[in-house]
């Protein structure tokens, strides 16, 4: 086995496509998660650290010795929309499935080891996708504890191949009337391979949770040590030994994400952190007032407002491209970073928000999906910057760092607030920025806010946001021909971010929404509710 590689800076890593270990997770026992594609791959290590388990996503094709510098604990092999057979199949080395760690491989991650170890799969006769009932023939490792009412559990299948000959070595475990071999596992003693058909990890797998961590403690016989607490102390001892003496600064925008690494940062740090909060014009109504009294009232820092929306705004004129937008934005906040730094003391260190949706959905891997979008403080930052980059939370998803915020004892009016994109309204205005335009959707997205409060379905949505469109309608308001704008309604459930499906808000609501945006909006005659889940959209529309 390889030596562990080099250790990258503690915080504020960025990362490449080759993915250096992280500093927080290095710290505890680990399970890797190599992606080939699937929609579900996020939810799988979700999953395990729901089970107080650090897991990571890697891309399938991470070089072999680097896997093993990891010193996993676990690996899971994830679905994916490639057959084994296609000319450009996504694959591992065989040697990987021969190093003796702990391999779970799902779906296409199953195929795989099918596939390289001997085995053949072949076209189902039938597409095998939604629920299908498990029979299951050995309830020990992994089905361990699935008697019951677990007796025939309903298991998530999506596949088109499935297993027409196990690998030598290899027995069933469990089935369905479609798959022979639902599930699989490695009878040589010397490997601890076990492979799956259909998602654990999807809730519509009863006992999908309980499969992973019967593998997780089970079989890779990890300890539950991953908590926020735990994660609290270590990244605070982390940033205080980065920063040293140094002066920090943080980028306060006020949401969820921005306060708790402002709060970590202040327990590090104390009085060395100063935060910045930037109008930048692309705000919700009343924001900025909103955030100065909430941090005056709960939190003894040194906070500075910048009043740059002109500049903002200047910068963005003429802007339509989204992924420009981003870069702009990420770009001019940097830009007033560095001039308040030089008059307040030479501040060499920022602190951001940055999360691992963020991460995840600002690289392009070979294997899952594309860059879905350039977030302004993943990939929108100059590659020059003179700050060094501390983002505390870029390894969490939010509902870790909801927990992590209630360990802080943050208040429930900041850890709860729906999320609020860095680049604002901006992205939430498809076309050229103007200061009309920021006008229509400000109101649009406060009578949203209002009306989803005033019917107690704000805790009840992950977000809930209007977006306004470059497009123009015929109406009729006040028996007079009107050509206006037309806003789009947008409001999504979820738990991470990662996946959504829109609200069912009732037609009084939204019919509440409808009516006092085109009576109380000047200049939007039309109103649309968006039906999307996420895949195959994203929540916000750039």
């Amino acid at each position: 086995m390889s030596s562990s590689p080099k250790k990258p800076p503690i915080i504020g890593q960025r990362l490449s496509s080759s993915f250096s270990p992280n500093a927080m997770g290095s710290q505890h026992q680990r399970i890797l998660v190599l992606d080939f594609g699937s929609q579900y791959t996020q939810l799988i290590a979700r999953r395990i650290r729901e089970s107080h388990v650090y897991a990571e996503i890697l891309p399938y094709n991470v070089p072999f010795t680097r896997i093993l510098g990891y010193r996993p604990d676990g690996l899971v092999l994830s679905g994916g929309p490639s057959s084994v057979y296609d000319r450009k199949a996504p694959t591992v080395p065989k040697q990987l499935l021969d190093a003796g760690i702990p391999i779970l491989g799902i779906c296409y991650g199953m195929q795989l080891v099918t596939h390289l170890l001997g085995g053949i799969v072949a076209r189902s006769a039938h597409r095998e996708y939604g629920p299908a009932t498990l029979q299951i023939d050995d309830r020990t490792d992994l089905f361990k504890g699935f008697h019951g009412e677990k007796d025939h559990p309903t298991a998530w299948m999506s596949h088109g191949d499935r297993i027409e000959r196990m690998p030598p070595g290899f027995s069933a475990i469990a089935r369905t009337s479609n798959s022979p071999v639902a599930a699989m596992k490695a009878t040589d003693r010397g490997r601890r391979i076990y492979c799956l058909q259909f998602h654990p990890e999807v809730a519509h797998t009863e006992g999908g949770t309980a499969i992973l961590r019967n593998f997780v403690y089970d079989v890779c016989g990890v300890k539950p040590d991953w908590t926020m607490r735990s994660f609290k102390a270590e990244t605070i001892a982390a940033i205080r030994a980065q920063v040293g003496t140094g002066k920090v600064l943080c980028a306060l925008s006020g949401g969820v994400d921005s306060s708790v690494a402002a709060a970590l940062a202040h327990e590090a740090v104390g009085d060395r952190l100063t935060c910045l909060f930037v109008d930048h014009g692309l705000l919700r109504e009343g924001e900025a007032k909103l955030v100065c009294e909430t941090f005056a009232r709960h939190f003894k820092l040194k906070l500075k407002l910048i009043n740059a929306a002109s500049r903002f705004i200047s910068a963005l004129e003429s802007v339509s491209d989204p992924e420009r937008k981003r870069k702009i934005i990420g770009r001019a906040f940097i830009k007033e970073f560095e001039g308040f730094a030089r008059g307040a003391g030479k501040a060499e260190w920022l602190v951001q928000g940055t999360l691992y949706p963020d991460v995840i959905e600002s690289m392009s891997f070979k294997g899952p999906s594309a860059t879905i979008k350039t977030h302004h403080n993943v990939g929108g930052l100059p590659s020059r910057m003179r700050f060094r980059l501390i983002e505390p939370l870029r390894e969490l998803f939010k509902d870790e760092v909801r927990e992590l915020g209630r360990e802080l004892g943050l208040p429930e009016e900041i850890v709860g607030r729906q999320p609020f994109p860095g680049p604002g309204l901006a992205i939430r205005i498809l076309g050229p920025v103007t200061k009309e335009r920021l006008g229509i959707v400000r109101k649009a997205d406060a009578i949203v806010e209002h009306e989803i409060l005033r019917v107690g379905y704000y805790d009840r949505v992950w977000q809930a946001f209007a977006v306004l469109l470059p497009v123009r309608t015929v109406g009729v308001m006040g028996d007079q021909r009107t050509y206006d704008n037309v806003v789009a309604v947008r409001a999504v459930t979820s738990v991470d971010g990662m996946t959504a499906d829109w609200a069912r808000l009732p037609a009084d609501v939204l019919g509440s929404i409808s009516t006092r945006i085109t009576n109380e909006v000047k200049g939007v005659n039309r109103v649309v509710f968006d039906i999307s889940s996420k895949p195959p959209s994203t929540i916000e529309w750039e």
